[in-house]
């Protein structure tokens, strides 16, 4: 029987060499359909491998955990640490009130990303499916396989549930006269600034908030195109290089990075309205001591 090692590596080179074939044409811009219903529905590449690799990675977990126990064993310490990791990263960001709602949420979005950003690391990704021989080689029409994360449609779909998400988090955990407070309110203290400044003040921050409305309706827009960016733009660079070794460290890094970026992200854009309990909580600290 052939070892896993001995698998692994037929498997690279097997990838590597119709890698080749596909080298100089790149990674199209849209995903290849593999089911089209008409009517503008269909089931394309990139749904698929999507679809497929989330349920290995609850798979994987689900076996990695096991029964559940309070000495945890090797499997659960793994996934426990890396909570734990997570959650000494988020919570401080997203504060305590609104934690418990949103880190199912953040830890989600990081594991799912990481994974299907490295998705376009395997052999054969990208570069197995259908085609038609042109001038005697091999064209490649309609991969079979392509990162979530390489289709514009995906990574949209995954921005709009990040501000769905904070939508509802941030109503329920601060409140339309918190948002509202800090969009539009003057931050300025009353005391200290002469009367005839504040009234100008206020146009000003009025503006201000204009212009933050402005910017929280495209979060969607910016946060789907980083990261469809960094990954189509991985994706054609491995392949315009042959599937360079260094290139493939990059991608881990990169994969790495894109994913805590948009996780951090969505923590910061909950934090801003829902995270005020440090201010609070240093305040009573204070008022505490001086009491005593």
């Amino acid at each position: 029987m052939m070892s896993p090692v001995k698998f692994l590596l037929c498997l690279f080179a097997a990838g590597l060499g119709s890698a080749a074939v596909a080298r100089a044409e790149g990674v199209a811009p849209s995903a290849a359909k593999l089911v089209d219903f008409g009517g503008g529905w269909s089931i394309t590449n990139a749904m698929a491998t999507g679809w497929v690799l989330s349920a290995l990675l609850v798979t994987f977990i689900l076996w990695l955990i096991g029964k559940p126990s309070v000495v945890p064993g090797k499997g659960q310490a793994v996934v426990e640490s890396l909570i734990e990791g997570l959650r000494g990263v988020f919570e401080p960001i997203v504060g305590a009130k609104a934690f418990p709602a949103t880190f199912p949420l953040l830890v989600t979005f990081f594991i799912f990303i990481l994974f299907h950003n490295w998705m376009g690391l395997l052999p054969g990704v990208g570069t197995m499916g259908w085609g038609q021989m042109v001038d005697g080689h091999f064209h490649l029409t309609r991969p079979l396989i392509r990162p979530h994360n390489a289709d514009f449609n995906g990574t949209i779909a995954l921005a709009l549930v990040s501000f769905g998400a904070w939508a509802i988090i941030v109503f329920k955990f601060a409140g339309p006269k918190v948002i509202l407070a800090d969009l539009f309110g003057n931050k300025a203290d009353k005391r200290e600034t002469p009367g005839w400044l504040y009234p100008l003040l206020s146009v000003v921050f009025l503006l201000v908030g204009l212009i933050e409305v402005f910017s929280i309706a495209i979060r969607p827009f910016t946060l789907s195109v980083r990261l469809f960016g960094n990954v189509f733009g991985g994706e054609n660079l491995l392949h315009g290089t042959g599937f360079v070794f260094i290139f493939y460290f990059m991608e881990l890094l990169v994969g790495v990075i894109q994913a805590l970026v948009f996780t951090l992200l969505t923590a910061v854009y909950i934090g801003l309205l829902c995270n005020h309990e440090g201010g609070d909580h240093g305040h009573e600290e204070g008022h505490g001591e001086a009491h005593h």
